[in-house]
């Protein structure tokens, strides 16, 4: 079958415990399985869960290939009730409570609908005026970002950390042609915003002209789905060639099924008769807002993670545009998790001026591809961090009295497993991922007190 073998995945204890972990958050076995198949066994689990709540949004519960699920279909609408409860129970998409520690207390954090923040470019209408917490007002301003289907009770607690300050969910794909539901909270104004011009495209066919030609009629999709931090193997491409090669024109509906859900899956796109593939690195960088050629010079499975996890350039920069006219001489920068720099390359396309960044990133490849960049576009001054726990409380009094002071904190921790995993993994990647939100904060809080002291 074109599901993996379950036996196969016993030997993959990894795989296994991750499954475990999904599970335990009240996910079918299945779709966490493919989850994993999709964005590979290393993902941490916040993009797992991302991954099936994707693939359920788009439509995709397979329940494997097991005939008696098809045969019974009462069984197999009582299991889709049986994980839509268990999705409550579990935070599901509103998200969890105050207390996360006990499930007894649930006070969840509905995602809203449409999920487009406070507001939208051209879209007065449903502005919103907000008051900030006394502690949370700035300076320094800060923004944190983090996949908005975090599991339960994740948006809760980071809410509580940073301030009680409410998240601004936005879904990427009222901007851009591709979604990613990101929750961000932060300090900032929220009048006056302004968007990056030129406005990128909204569909497929503006971002992408050319792919119009072999699209078949049968293929509905106006937009791409969240762009994964994987891609498509070889091998279900020719699967799709010859599943299609070898039906009707339009082909029967079980085909279409079969074909939409992996180019949803996969974002894949149609370049030839019967011929799908995955979208190219620079496709990807264009939709995500990022100069052409940003990450190139690395492997292209690498260039596809960093960019998998980075921000989408557009939605950061629509919420960060207000600090232009309040820094004219430009800004100071802490920047957490920086990744490929989505943040530096929102400001830069701002027309805001970083005088200074101090950058921690803990991979090799992004820092490499951030000071390429950098050492490209730009005049202020790159300090570049590898490790965060190495930004020590004093340390960072040092650079607030050398800079006096930052005006931006940003980040946002791509694999921030603050989500359930540390209740199974409490060692390992796992158990280091879950510290990085900690450190936001922590550093957050550094700054804050250093500033105060100034």
């Amino acid at each position: 079958g074109d599901l993996l073998d379950i036996d196969f995945l016993r030997e993959m204890s990894e795989k296994d415990n991750k499954i475990k972990s999904l599970v335990d958050m009240g996910f079918p076995e299945d779709e966490a399985n493919m989850a994993i198949t999709r964005c590979g066994v290393d993902a941490a689990l916040t993009v797992l869960a991302d991954s099936v709540y994707a693939s359920q949004a788009a439509g995709d519960c397979h329940y494997g290939n097991l005939s008696d699920y098809e045969l019974g279909g009462r069984k197999r609408a009582r299991l889709m009730e049986g994980s839509k409860k268990k999705r409550k129970r579990y935070g599901g998409a509103a998200q969890g409570n105050r207390r996360p520690l006990d499930g007894s207390h649930e006070e969840p954090m509905p995602l809203p609908n449409p999920m487009v923040g406070f507001n939208l470019p051209n879209d007065r209408l449903r502005s919103v005026t907000r008051r900030l917490p006394q502690q949370a007002i700035g300076p320094p301003f800060f923004y944190y970002e983090n996949v908005a289907l975090a599991p339960k009770g994740v948006w809760a607690t980071i809410s509580r950390f940073l301030y009680d300050i409410e998240p601004e969910f936005v879904d990427s794909k009222h901007l851009c042609a591709a979604a990613r539901k990101r929750g961000y909270i932060h300090n900032l104004p929220i009048e006056n915003r302004f968007p990056l011009l030129p406005l990128p495209p909204k569909t497929i066919f503006e971002a992408f002209p050319h792919y119009k030609k072999w699209w078949p009629s049968w293929d509905p999709r106006r937009q791409l789905n969240c762009l994964q931090t994987s891609m498509s193997s070889a091998k279900l491409t020719e699967r799709i060639q010859c599943a299609l090669a070898s039906s009707g024109n339009p082909p029967p509906k079980s085909v279409q099924k079969y074909v939409m859900d992996e180019c949803r899956k996969w974002n894949l796109v149609w370049v030839g008769k019967n011929k799908v593939a995955h979208l190219e690195p620079d496709e990807v960088e264009y939709l995500l807002g990022f100069p052409r050629d940003h990450t190139r010079g690395v492997g292209k499975t690498e260039r596809f993670k960093s960019l998998g996890n980075s921000f989408q350039v557009d939605t950061v920069a629509y919420h960060l545009s207000v600090l232009k006219d309040m820094y004219p001489n430009g800004v100071n920068v802490l920047s957490l998790f920086t990744g490929i720099g989505g943040g530096e390359v929102a400001l830069h396309r701002l027309g805001i001026h970083m005088r200074t960044v101090v950058s921690v990133e803990i991979g090799e490849v992004n820092r490499r591809i951030l000071r390429g960049w950098w050492d490209q576009t730009q005049t202020g001054t790159l300090i570049e961090i590898a490790d965060v726990k190495s930004l020590t409380d004093d340390r960072i009094a040092t650079f607030v009295r050398r800079f006096g002071g930052f005006d931006l904190v940003i980040g946002g921790s791509p694999c921030n497993n603050l989500a359930g995993s540390n209740r199974h993994h409490r060692d390992g990647l796992e158990g280091e991922q879950s510290a990085l939100f900690y450190h936001y904060f922590r550093i957050v809080d550094a700054v804050k007190s250093a500033m105060g002291r100034m």
